[in-house]
């Protein structure tokens, strides 16, 4: 991809903006960053990211989550944060309260939907990504409703549970309706 400044020399500095939901893309070479005072990291991972979050999640269900392990691992979320991976599967289910709030503080969303080219999930060569997003938000009104059970807000749990009902119909039906992809339109060959 060649800078969109000189259209030159390749690109090296990718930078996207999104301010009120509108994403502006900006690709420019080295020289042109430079001369723009575009100044960026060398290396920056997911371990920085997260080591920079020390009292992120603190006091969800009075604990800190330093003193939290993995009932199958024993990793602890102090660990996770030093080296930015999971020690088995079960991480994900076990520290998904922290994963959630990470996520949207680091995202704005804890849902993640991709890429797809424009307009074709309009015409139906891919699934649109509602379904995965209604999952996530299935698993994230349970928690909450647990947590309405044990705080004895019975009031608020009601109404999470009718929320919860709603949403596993929503999901059940589009279960049901999932179309396949489109064909290629590449012809298969005939064995002869």
């Amino acid at each position: 991809m060649l800078c969109d400044i000189c259209g030159k020399n390749q690109a090296t500095v990718h930078l996207t903006e999104i301010v009120d939901e509108q994403m502006t893309e900006l690709h420019l070479c080295e020289e042109c960053a430079r001369q723009k005072s575009i100044q960026m990291e060398q290396q920056f991972g997911l371990s920085d990211l997260l080591g920079g979050l020390v009292d992120f999640g603190k006091h969800i269900e009075g604990k800190e989550p330093s003193k939290i392990r993995c009932s199958n691992c024993n990793l602890s979320y102090e660990d996770f944060k030093k080296i930015g991976k999971f020690g088995c599967s079960n991480c994900y289910s076990f520290f998904i309260r922290y994963l959630t709030l990470l996520l949207k503080r680091i995202h704005g969303s804890s849902i993640h939907t991709g890429k797809s080219p424009r307009g074709v999930a309009e015409v139906g060569i891919i699934r649109k990504p509602e379904p995965k997003k209604s999952k996530f938000e299935l698993q994230e009104l349970k928690i909450k409703l647990q947590e309405a059970i044990k705080l004895e807000n019975f009031e608020e749990a009601a109404k999470l549970r009718d929320k919860i009902k709603v949403l596993e119909e929503k999901i059940s039906t589009f279960d049901k309706a999932e179309t396949p992809l489109r064909e290629t339109g590449r012809k298969k060959k005939e064995s002869r």
